[in-house]
């Protein structure tokens, strides 16, 4: 008996021990993912983070389904600059299949910038809408003190009209990410014999810095006669590149634009380049289409502002 009660006796600490070592393993593993966690959010936050273009608002430089990196520093840092991601959303989007939403939480409104600097004109940057938690992608086109108006769709500057040239059309490739007909371009199709292509009417605009850009003129919108409005201090005038189809600071926050001229405090980044692009076709079932929805000659485009 006494043999008996010695093995149960040096067997129990023993399973004890291996409950409390896999408790520890399982602890260990929280903790790494955790930091882990906080490393990639601190990185986004002021640093860099990964963008992607929803929408076709600053066409022909960027298409619906690029992937860029935004860089956090170049400005400093504001209340729009710290990634908080919201899980709710997240497993809304994901899990429950639910529509499209921001993925992150935007702290309360607040005034300053750490280590701040304000955007150059030319510059491509995101924005957060005056009450709102979503990204947009604008171009700068003015700085505080500046008047901005446009006439029958052409920019001015301070009474001066931008240069502007018109160019040889573009041709984009159709595909799912850029259909060319759903919500505009309806008449611009082109079939050749590498495929359809939408035909997009180029405008290049030069800045008075001397920066210049390709823009898309599809013709006559409600932003084509605007202003002349003064940019207030702090605040900066954004314009999407495809001109008769952005919502920027030429409408109302009504209209799901910027409404006006935009406190700097919101601006979030500098988009520095394109890493790759999408066309729309990807399925998560299928592995095989991973690959072929990739487009060709986007990945590594550079997207700061150039001078002719």
């Amino acid at each position: 008996m006494a043999l008996e009660s010695t093995d149960v006796g040096t067997e129990l600490p023993e399973a004890e021990q291996a409950k409390e070592s896999r408790g520890s393993a399982l602890w260990r593993e929280i903790k790494g993912i955790f930091w882990v966690i906080l490393a990639v959010l601190a990185f986004h936050s002021f640093i860099a983070k990964p963008f992607y273009i929803p929408s076709e608002s600053m066409m022909p430089v960027l298409l619906k389904g690029d992937r860029l990196v935004v860089t956090k520093y170049p400005y400093g840092w504001s209340y729009v600059s710290l990634t908080i991601p919201n899980p709710a959303a997240i497993f809304r989007t994901l899990i429950l299949r639910g529509p499209p939403e921001p993925w992150g939480v935007t702290l309360p409104p607040m005034k300053g910038r750490v280590l701040g600097d304000l955007p150059k004109r030319g510059d491509i940057v995101i924005v957060t809408p005056p009450g709102s938690n979503e990204d947009y992608i604008k171009r700068v086109i003015g700085l505080p003190g500046d008047t901005v108006e446009v006439r029958r769709g052409r920019l001015i500057l301070n009474g001066k009209p931008v240069t502007s040239v018109v160019r040889p059309p573009a041709m984009v490739p159709v595909d799912a990410n850029s259909p060319c007909g759903s919500n505009q371009f309806w008449d611009r199709r082109v079939e050749t014999n590498q495929g359809l292509f939408c035909r997009l009417p180029i405008v290049r605009e030069t800045l008075p810095n001397g920066v210049s850009y390709n823009t898309v003129d599809d013709g006559t919108s409600p932003g084509d006669d605007y202003g002349p409005v003064n940019v207030p201090a702090g605040h900066v005038f954004l314009m999407g590149d495809n001109r008769d189809h952005s919502a920027d600071s030429r409408y109302s926050l009504g209209d799901s634009g910027l409404g006006g001229p935009v406190p700097w405090e919101n601006i979030g980044g500098r988009a520095e380049f394109i890493t790759f692009s999408l066309d729309g076709t990807t399925m998560l079932t299928s592995p095989s289409t991973w690959f072929e929805a990739f487009r060709e000659g986007r990945a590594g485009t550079s997207l700061r502002p150039g001078k002719d």
